[in-house]
């Protein structure tokens, strides 16, 4: 038998029954199809790609054949991700290794962020917000367009952090300056942002400079551990960072927060979760595809070990909220806008990057509208006294305008 008839006969057994709308092409110009209506027809290149699909990892090996040119696709993206899960549970699973090199050092997270941020300026132009926020929106209602969307995640953080004016804000990982540039004109905070990639350094520098914001907002090239202040800092928001710090680095990670925060100090982590309380897989929930082409060493953990690493930071948890449909519906959006820009984004950045952008971007939407991974907010106070910290009696004051922020203090009367 061979690889041809060896994959056909594996589709067949590992679906048993259940319809696949899938039309396939081999390089030999033979063509089955595995249901009368096909809404995808899939162009398979290369035998090799075959003996590599029967060996384990579909969405994985999929994923890559598209990337090298191995696999020419046509159909509409939701429907190309649901035929490729569906397919490649007619195939064995191979659980990712263990990487053996050094995770995580200062030297290896620069070079990490360097290759995924550094692609070009100019090509993240083309498909984020006017404000060049690269994560997660917030909908209100799921149909406002991403500008809006952007800007009103940004103001929901700044609510629930409750800025003031005056107040020092720290931003972790602050990408293109998105979020100090907000609060800062919106909130009228005094701000520092860090970050590893110097392409959003000099952009950011360049942008509060810009808007008359360069004595109100300092922006840094340095790693987090690098953050000399001591009990500074009022707020810290950290949004879409600290998938890059590494499962075994949240302790440090959290402490680093701890130490730079003044006591009752706020923090609001933003970041993408693992939907396995057991972390199987690691990498981006065992995804070979993305730490090769799009995130290098990144790990996503779980919200227990979040909330866990927090409190052994003295990082008391005040409130968490998931934003996984606002997550998939925001990568909807890049993914248009990305389309929409197909010629200028191949011309920036070749079509190779092209094609791992968008097979990435539209494969994570599907990977949380189908529940694989999630988005937690969670916002805390710097706890490490005995005694009551101050912390609102309710979330209203997050999403009323008005004077609605109310600090609860036990009222001991007199007993």
């Amino acid at each position: 038998m061979n690889v041809r008839d060896m994959f056909l006969d594996q589709v067949k057994k590992g679906l048993s029954d259940k319809p696949l709308p899938l039309r396939v092409r081999f390089w030999d110009g033979h063509e089955y199809a595995f249901s009368e209506n096909p809404l995808v027809t899939m162009h398979l290149r290369s035998a090799s790609l075959l003996a590599r699909l029967l060996a384990g990892s579909a969405l994985d090996v999929l994923g890559e054949g598209y990337v090298e040119g191995d696999i020419a696709i046509e159909g509409r993206y939701q429907d190309i991700l649901a035929v490729a899960e569906q397919l490649s549970t007619a195939f064995p699973r191979r659980k990712p290794g263990l990487l053996k090199r050094a995770l995580h050092s200062k030297e290896k997270d620069k070079e990490a962020i360097h290759y995924h941020y550094d692609v070009s300026n100019d090509f993240y132009r083309l498909w984020l917000d006017k404000n060049l926020v690269y994560s997660c929106a917030y909908f209100h209602t799921g149909k406002e367009d991403i500008d809006t969307a952007q800007e009103q995640k940004l103001d929901h953080i700044c609510r629930k952090l409750h800025l003031q004016p005056g107040e020092k804000l720290l931003d972790v990982g602050c990408g293109w300056g998105g979020m100090l540039s907000f609060a800062a004109r919106h909130y009228g905070i005094r701000g520092v942002g860090v970050t590893l990639s110097e392409e959003q350094f000099a952009f950011a520098q360049e942008r509060m400079a810009r808007e008359g914001l360069a004595d109100q907002v300092e922006i840094r090239l340095q790693d987090y551990r690098d953050i000399p202040e001591r009990e500074y800092f009022d707020k810290v928001s950290s949004i879409g960072m600290f998938e890059h710090v590494g499962r075994e680095k949240l302790p440090e990670y959290f402490e680093v927060i701890a130490r730079v925060l003044k006591e009752g100090g706020w923090v609001l982590n933003h970041g993408i979760t693992a939907s396995s309380p057991d972390d199987v897989g690691g990498h981006h929930s065992g995804s070979d595809f993305i730490d090769k082409y799009v995130f290098p060493d990144g790990e996503i953990p779980h919200l227990w070990r979040v909330v866990r690493d927090m409190g052994g930071a003295h990082l008391e948890v005040l409130d968490v909220e998931n934003l996984r449909p606002h997550y998939a519906q925001t990568l909807i959006h890049w993914v248009r806008r990305l389309e929409a820009h197909r010629e200028e984004a191949v011309r920036l950045v070749g079509e190779k990057v092209y094609r791992i952008w968008a097979i990435y971007m539209a494969g994570c939407a599907y990977g949380f509208w189908r529940n694989w991974s999630a988005l937690h907010q969670v916002l805390a106070v710097k706890q490490s006294k005995e005694e009551l910290t101050p912390r609102p009696w309710e979330r209203r004051y997050q999403y009323q305008e008005g004077d609605l922020f109310r600090l609860a203090e036990p009222d001991w009367g007199d007993l």
